[in-house]
């Protein structure tokens, strides 16, 4: 009898390691940590600005939170950090994005300093090289990609396939599984989840975005261009920020 109930034991044992190791995740919020690099964007060749570095924290954090059910995303600010760095507000830092896997469609709310556009478009296309580099991240292994996005941005994602739904954070799409981590190398940002909640996602979570100036991709990036022709050396690095 005492070996019988042995192999009942382990037989459960077994059978619940399966069912956990073939479990896929349909739906739920995701927590994504993003750190942009401050001190970068400072030339220590320029006497003030490597004194103006010394006063500001090197990295500014921001999270966001990504609700997803089966094929629809909805990418949000998350929670707030008192300390944050104000002052060195980034442009779309309050980005709001629907998306809809299936159809490839987003909507995507997005504040550009004092301005505020509303671009309906199709998701962005990205050819992405799936690599065999693995990566543990809020508990998912994770596999690595690599593109090329904007003509010259170098990006490295991490996604799990998990997560079934396509998804990730911002505009990052396109992989079979969700995207739970994002580094932009040469512009020293990252995205990363730090959790995952398994909570029911309803289809009145999904808000779609309805502020700002209706726009399409074509027109906002036109419309950058204009807003910021006389800011330098630091318009390269805003107009790449908004477009992410």
């Amino acid at each position: 009898m005492k070996k019988f109930n042995c192999l009942i034991i382990i037989s459960l044992i077994i059978q619940t390691s399966m069912a956990q190791n073939s479990l896929f995740v349909t739906q739920g919020r995701i927590e994504f940590e993003r750190k942009i690099n401050l001190h970068s964007q400072f030339n220590d060749d320029n006497s003030w600005e490597a004194e103006l570095k010394k006063t500001i924290p090197k990295f500014k954090t921001t999270y966001y939170n990504l609700s997803f059910n089966n094929y629809k995303t909805f990418y949000q600010p998350g929670k707030e950090i008192a300390d944050n760095n104000k002052l060195w507000q980034q442009p779309a830092e309050e980005n709001i994005i629907y998306t809809e896997l299936d159809k490839q469609q987003s909507i995507s709310q997005k504040k550009i300093f004092e301005k505020t556009f509303l671009i309906a478009d199709s998701t962005r296309k990205i050819n992405w090289k799936i690599t065999d580099e693995r990566k543990t991240i809020a508990g998912f292994e994770c596999r690595r990609a690599n593109a090329i996005i904007m003509d010259s941005i170098y990006v490295v994602a991490f996604y799990t396939d998990e997560i079934i739904t396509a998804g990730g954070p911002e505009s990052f799409t396109g992989l079979p599984g969700m995207i739970l981590g994002v580094a932009i190398p040469h512009e020293h940002i990252t995205w990363f989840a730090t959790k995952l909640f398994t909570v029911p996602v309803k289809e009145t979570d999904f808000k779609i975005p309805n502020k700002g100036k209706k726009i399409n991709n074509a027109a906002f990036k036109e419309s950058l261009k204009e807003s910021f022709s006389d800011w330098g050396k630091y318009a390269d690095n805003f107009k790449k920020a908004a477009l992410l």
